[in-house]
């Protein structure tokens, strides 16, 4: 396993972080237990989960099974960079949901209770609170911070100006402020690479990408339709974008077969090449999709592919970073 630094903190995390999500609706207890062992053994230190993880509303389920999974003991909860977010709704209530103070320290202690730790390394705001000051968040993560219930503070799906936002009110504060925005970007969604990403490399900001084979539709999907192994990609938005993508997607499998190398692992590489990504999500359902994902950190793509990767799947206006991407 490769390890490299969170941003520009010094906390060393695996280049492919374990996403938890599956766990709870798609995946059981006991394999998710086997999956989160399996991920030490292959020296993954990195997982990602949320407090709405599991879809019922206000229980955590995801959290409370990753908490049963460091109960076991065995030095788990030491040997994980744990990550979990707030800001969707956990209850009926206005209160209990968004950015509020009061939420997020509320929230904050349930994680933790749920978790069955005293630390949550990166706690991450899930999505942008347009109504919060920044000064309320900040107030609250330092309080969180300076009890030692949070290490570092995280960002996921902001913008690049609410990035350039809140360094600056926490600059203000002599905080550190976030290290770290788990943004949606893969082959097919490129759009953070107008400023998403130059601001997390400006900021000092890892960049943990979600979704990195798009729901499963840069994971050799047309192959797996045709051997009947396809378990995303036919149904739903992930139906509706294959349907919209199908002769790039059967051209990109094309180059895969070409190279030699699986679908899956060719997007995970593409991921681990571009500039400020610090570890994509993998969020595997078994054990298996566990194992394969490992293929990704031997893959070099080389300049040849890589071009062809940016005609197959253009970046956006003209590449790069505004306002170059659309100007002059």
């Amino acid at each position: 396993m490769e390890y490299t630094n969170l941003g520009r903190t010094g906390l060393s995390v695996s280049r492919l972080c374990l996403g938890t999500m599956n766990f709870g609706p798609q995946t059981d207890e006991p394999d998710s237990f086997a999956i989160m062992d399996r991920a030490l053994e292959h020296g993954i230190n990195f997982f990602d989960t949320a407090n709405v993880y599991g879809w019922k509303l206000g229980e955590g389920v995801t959290e409370q099974i990753v908490g049963r999974w460091f109960a076991q003991g065995g030095g788990r909860r030491d040997k994980v960079v744990l990550a979990t977010k707030v800001y969707g709704k956990m209850g009926e209530w206005p209160n209990e949901q968004g950015l509020s103070a009061r939420h997020i320290i509320r929230a904050c202690e349930d994680s933790l209770r749920r978790l069955q730790t005293d630390t949550i390394d990166l706690y991450q705001m899930h999505h942008i609170s347009r109504t919060t000051p920044w000064e309320e968040i900040w107030q609250a993560m330092e309080t969180l911070v300076a009890q030692g219930k949070v290490l570092y503070v995280g960002s996921s799906n902001f913008a690049g100006w609410h990035i350039a936002q809140a360094q600056a009110a926490a600059g203000k504060r002599n905080f550190l402020g976030l290290v770290s925005e788990q943004c949606i970007y893969n082959l097919l969604t490129r759009h953070v690479e107008l400023e998403v990403v130059p601001a997390a490399q400006h900021y000092g900001l890892g960049v943990i990408p979600w979704s990195p084979l798009h729901g499963g539709l840069l994971s050799g999907i047309i192959r797996k339709m045709a051997d009947g192994s396809a378990a995303r990609g036919t149904t739903g938005r992930s139906a509706d974008a294959l349907a919209e993508h199908r002769s790039t997607i059967e051209a990109y499998e094309k180059l895969c077969a070409d190279l030699g190398h699986d679908p899956a692992d060719v997007a995970l590489a593409w991921l681990l090449s571009r500039p400020g990504v610090t570890a994509p999500i993998v969020g595997p359902r078994t054990m298996d999709q566990l194992d394969r994902n490992l293929g990704a950190l031997d893959v070099h793509l080389d300049e040849v592919t890589l071009t062809r990767l940016d005609e197959l799947f253009p970046p956006v206006g003209n590449g790069g970073p505004g306002p170059e991407a659309w100007a002059w």
